[in-house]
């Protein structure tokens, strides 16, 4: 194999090239040899100097990267070491770069780019490059270069190798063979290239050298290889069949933010005059879900969401999030799915996951046991690692089983998920933000209920959001007649639409059409918006001007201090603030988060607590029913309670407290005897007193 590859005419028009160009580059990769190992050069450089090399390196990779590193070891370098590098290409010409669906036969053999995510990688393992054999008669080594998967021995003691040319049986000495290290990852489509419905498809890539171990599951990567073919088997048969595989020759990291939308020219003065407009934070809202009647607020949180503030990583190494996490509880048929179904479409970098449909493994990352890593364990990714530096949209979150939600607590608020699975110990970042869907318990929203006793989710869980809203279904004459007309109208349009591409008789023109779509046509293009939100991502950082930033403390100090008796909301809240800010800004693409940013991220959060966080019984603001799911009264209750029994415990001779004397002896301090038998539930319930007779309690002892 490697004696048909050897071209002496192309080795040396590699060696000029190099000598004549790149022989500063050698020189300072040599300077870090062994550390360093790899050239890397731009196609564009080789196609611009010797065009007739650019095309063999496309059409005839094997031989034309062979040759270019047999080269690469003639090159006289100032340390006079002979240097052993690998020569890797990059940015490989756009009719190059395949989507890993259209990979077809023709394609074998020629180097391509080919762009996915990361979905699992087997662990690094020393891989055979030539293997030293030991002949039982005559004792020579006699070695042989590996090409292949599986190990090539001799066919006889070759003479030229000072054999004795007799059929022999071999032994490998491993000691004297030369190993390389190995690793093999698999990737898949990007989910957002993917048409409705479509299955994701992989790709297995064989890593090399110094490019192993570099890459984690989650990654977005574009990979410059060679297509081959792999011969499959079924048993000890071999089929007609092969599996497309890829060896890689280099890794273009893709971590810059929404790298694979691409904003032309005219897409950047379009966006840029957008920005001016005074209006733009309103059309930007009616461009969400035009189809949903009202939800302005719910909108104006998911534009906000979308755009997302700033990601901080401080001198110390500690790591504040810049995504917004949002969550949709309500009743049912207020259109939450299809909010979370439109965002997701919408949001570059999203996917879409059921959680009633998906366990922790799914979400998080699972150890795979599987053909692709030979037996051994792998690590596959989950959703929110795939939709790391995008939006995570997990619908029906409160359906979910307690040990699958806990593995979103270090995923929302560290934004890494830690595995230690099958021996496998690995972090992999979640840099995305969550937007999720609940439905009460009971069916309906209680706006009388706390929230947590609503859903089923943890109050830690709930507490990591940074808006939570309720949607509610009440009947209104007026919202009523405005919300019929909305939805019957954008029937109609529909109708009509089908009607005009699929009747042959129709009566309707294309202007009635167009008359009856202005209803529910979103301001912008949900492309146009994809490319605005990509646009700010990439080149707008706002900073908090000093005057937003005292409005904010300004607003904190107050309103924690309105109330002695209730913490109406935590430092979490006020990150809040500084987030909605910094998207805020980020919308009208401005470098300086103003006053009239705080003052959106403020009615936002106002109107979030207003609906859930407020104790019905007192009418104040209090975060503790979200962050703990008990009210400062109730706790109050709870604690005067727990007095009251330990006094009639010790006054008792049984050593316990009667239900009727713990009542009569609360209503007394003021406590309505239905809020005490809730509060006798709730303890119960929570363990902190039991009931060794009936209606008669003790603390529990810890």
């Amino acid at each position: 194999m490697l004696k048909l590859l050897k071209d002496k005419s192309l080795s040396s028009t590699w060696q000029n090239f190099f000598e004549e160009n790149f022989k500063s580059d050698i020189e300072n990769i040599a300077l870090e040899y062994p550390d360093k190992r790899s050239i890397f050069i731009d196609y564009w450089d080789i196609d611009r100097i010797n065009p007739s090399l650019a095309e063999g390196v496309l059409n005839q990779p094997y031989k034309s990267i062979f040759n270019a590193e047999e080269a690469l070891k003639n090159i006289d370098v100032a340390s006079g070491e002979k240097l052993n590098l690998h020569f890797r290409i990059k940015n490989l010409p756009e009719i190059n770069r395949l989507i890993i669906r259209n990979i077809r036969a023709n394609h074998l053999g020629t180097l391509k780019a080919v762009d996915g995510l990361v979905k699992k990688r087997t662990e690094v393992r020393p891989k055979l490059q030539v293997a030293a054999f030991l002949c039982q008669k005559c004792g020579a080594i006699i070695k042989v270069e590996q090409d292949e998967d599986i190990l090539k021995e001799p066919t006889e003691c070759y003479a030229d190798q000072g054999g004795c040319e007799r059929i022999s049986s071999f032994k490998l000495v491993t000691s004297l063979s030369s190993f390389i290290d190995s690793q093999k990852i698999e990737i898949q489509e990007n989910p957002e290239g993917l048409r409705g419905g479509a299955q994701p498809e992989r790709l297995s890539i064989y890593l090399e050298d110094d490019m192993v171990g570099e890459i984690a599951p989650g990654d977005r990567v574009i990979i410059n290889g060679i297509l081959h073919s792999m011969q499959r088997r079924r048993g000890t048969f071999k089929l007609t069949s092969f599996d497309k595989t890829m060896d890689a020759v280099s890794i273009e990291n893709e971590q810059l933010a929404f790298e694979e939308v691409e904003v032309s020219e005219e897409d950047e003065k379009e966006i840029l005059k957008v920005s001016r407009d005074p209006k733009v934070y309103q059309l930007m809202q009616q461009s969400m879900a035009p189809t949903i009647y009202g939800m302005d607020v719910e909108k104006d949180a998911l534009v906000l969401q979308l755009f997302g503030g700033l990601s901080k990583r401080m001198p110390d190494g500690t790591y504040i999030r810049g995504d917004i996490h949002t969550l949709f509880v309500g009743d049912p048929g207020t259109a939450k799915s299809q909010m979370l179904n439109y965002l997701s479409k919408l949001a570059p970098r999203s996917i879409y996951a059921s959680g009633k449909a998906s366990s922790a493994a799914g979400l998080t990352a699972a150890a795979v046991r599987d053909e692709f890593g030979e037996g051994q364990w792998t690590l596959e990714a989950g959703a929110l690692v795939l939709a790391d530096m995008g939006i995570a949209c997990i619908d029906e979150i409160d359906k979910m089983s307690d040990q699958d939600r806990s593995s979103l607590h270090q995923a929302m608020e560290q934004q890494e998920i830690s595995v230690a699975k099958a021996g496998i110990n690995a972090t992999l970042k979640s840099r995305c933000a969550v937007l999720a869907a609940a439905n009460p318990k009971l069916g309906r929203f209680d706006e009388f209920m706390p929230i947590h006793e609503q859903i089923n989710m943890p109050p830690a869980l709930l507490s990591r959001f940074d808006l939570i809203f309720s949607i509610l279904d009440k009947p209104n004459r007026d919202r009523d007649t405005e919300l019929a007309t909305h939805i019957l109208h954008t029937h109609k349009a529909g109708e009509v639409k089908e009607n005009i591409s699929k009747s042959l008789k129709s009566k309707f023109s294309s202007k009635d059409e167009e008359k009856l779509m202005e209803m529910v046509m979103p301001k912008f293009s949900p492309e146009f918006l994809r490319k605005y939100v990509a646009y700010a991502k990439r080149n707008i950082f706002p900073v908090m001007n000093d005057d937003a930033l005292e409005m904010l403390k300004t607003y904190y100090v107050n309103f924690r201090n309105s109330s002695e008796e209730t913490v109406p909301f935590t430092p979490r809240q006020l990150e809040a603030f500084v987030r909605l800010s910094e998207a805020s800004a980020r919308i009208r693409l401005s470098e300086e988060a103003n006053v009239e940013d705080a003052k959106r991220a403020i009615n936002i959060i106002d109107q979030y607590l207003r609906r859930v966080g407020i104790d019905k019984e007192t009418g104040k603001f209090d975060i503790d029913i979200i962050a703990t799911g008990i009210s400062h009264s109730q706790h109050d209750r709870m604690r005067n309670i727990i007095d009251i029994i330990h006094r009639l415990c010790d006054e008792s001779k049984e050593g316990n407290a009667s239900r009727n004397d713990i009542i009569i002896e609360a209503e007394t301090n003021g406590i309505a005897a239905d809020k005490v038998r809730e509060v006798l539930d709730r303890l119960k319930r929570n363990g902190q007193i039991y009931e060794p007779i009936h209606d008669k309690y003790k603390i529990t002892e810890y």
